[in-house]
C-alpha cells in the first residue's frame, strides 16, 4: 500500500490537512520511514555545483540527514511545526513554512530535493520557485518510494480499509501496482516542471533495494502513511489487526522498493 495511493485527490497539494497530518507522530515517522538508497544520495551530490541544498518538506530530516552525512550543507523547509522541531533537535536546520509561500530572502542553493513531498507541493509554482532559489548549474530532485506488499497483506489492508473506512476508494480486486501509480504521478511532476519553462527537459532516475520487515517494523510504519493518519484509533486497530494477521502466515516479509526520481537543471 504505497505513501501515494488510490485514496489521495487528483491534486493533493490542495489536501492540506493530509499533508500536515504527518507530525501527528513525529516520532514514530522518523522510526519507521525508510530512508533513501546512498546511490540516489550520491548521484544528486555529483549533479550538483555545490554542497548547499534545501530540503522542500524535510518532514523529521531523514533524507536531510543523509546529506548531511555526506557532507551537504541543508536547509530544511517544512509546514508541519511538529515535524519541523523532531528534525531540529536532529541537528537539521529548519523552517516552517510551505515551499510556495516560504521567504527565500534571496538565498540560492545548488540543489533543491524533495523527498516523498513533492506531491504535497502545487507542481507548477513549486517548479518555478525552485528555479528561482537555484543557482546556474543547480539540480532540483524529487523522489519517492514505490513498493507492494506481498498479495497477502496487500489484500488484508485494501479489505480492511474497505470495512474500516467504507468511502475509501479502494475497489475490490487487486490494487493497482505501486510503479503504476508513481508512474503517473511523477509524469505530473516531470509535466509541471515543463511548464513552469524555466528548466531544461526532466529525467528519471530509479534505484531498486530490498528491506526485510517483521510483523512489528510494519505495523509500526502503516499509521505514518497518507491514508491512516487521521484515522480514529478503533479504525486504525481495525487495519493493524487484519494486517498483522496476514503477515502471520508468512512470518516476516521482504519488500522490493523502487525510489523513484524526477530531475532537471535550470535553462542557462
Amino acid at each position: 500500500m504505497p505513501t501515494i495511493s488510490q485514496e489521495q485527490p487528483n491534486e493533493p497539494h490542495k489536501a492540506r490537512q493530509m499533508a500536515e497530518s504527518f507530525g501527528v507522530d513525529a516520532e514514530r515517522y522518523d522510526r519507521a520511514r525508510p530512508g533513501y538508497p546512498d546511490a540516489l544520495v550520491r548521484r544528486i551530490i555529483a549533479a550538483s555545483p555545490g554542497p548547499d541544498l534545501v530540503d522542500v518538506g524535510c518532514g523529521t530530516g531523514i533524507e536531510a540527514r543523509q546529506f548531511l552525512a555526506a557532507g551537504c550543507r541543508v536547509l530544511g523547509v517544512e509546514p508541519d511545526a511538529r515535524m519541523a522541531e523532531f528534525a531540529r533537535r536532529t541537528g537539521v536546520e529548519v523552517e516552517v513554512a510551505t515551499f510556495e509561500d516560504w521567504d527565500d530572502a534571496g538565498r540560492r542553493f545548488d540543489a533543491v530535493v524533495a523527498g516523498q513531498s513533492w506531491h504535497w507541493v502545487d507542481p507548477v509554482a513549486g517548479a518555478a520557485k525552485a528555479a528561482r532559489v537555484l543557482r546556474p548549474g543547480g539540480l532540483f530532485a524529487a523522489f519517492a518510494h514505490a513498493y507492494d506488499p506481498p498479495p497477502p497483506i496487500a489484500e488484508a489492508f485494501a479489505a480492511a480499509m474497505r470495512r474500516a473506512v467504507p468511502d475509501s476508494p479502494f475497489p475490490d480486486g487487486p490494487p493497482r501496482p505501486a510503479q503504476e501509480i508513481y508512474q503517473q504521478m511523477f509524469a505530473k511532476f516531470a509535466d509541471g516542471i515543463r511548464q513552469a519553462a524555466l528548466f531544461g527537459e526532466p529525467e528519471q532516475w530509479r534505484f531498486g533495494w530490498e528491506r526485510h520487515y517483521t510483523r512489528e517494523e510494519w505495523l509500526d510504519l502503516l499509521p505514518t502513511t497518507g491514508g491512516l493518519t487521521r484515522l480514529p484509533p478503533d479504525g486504525l486497530a481495525e487495519i493493524l489487526e487484519a494486517v498483522g494477521a496476514a503477515i502471520d502466515t508468512t512470518e516476516g516479509f521482504t519488500m522490493s522498493y523502487t525510489t523513484m526520481a524526477v530531475t532537471a537543471s535550470p535553462k542557462l
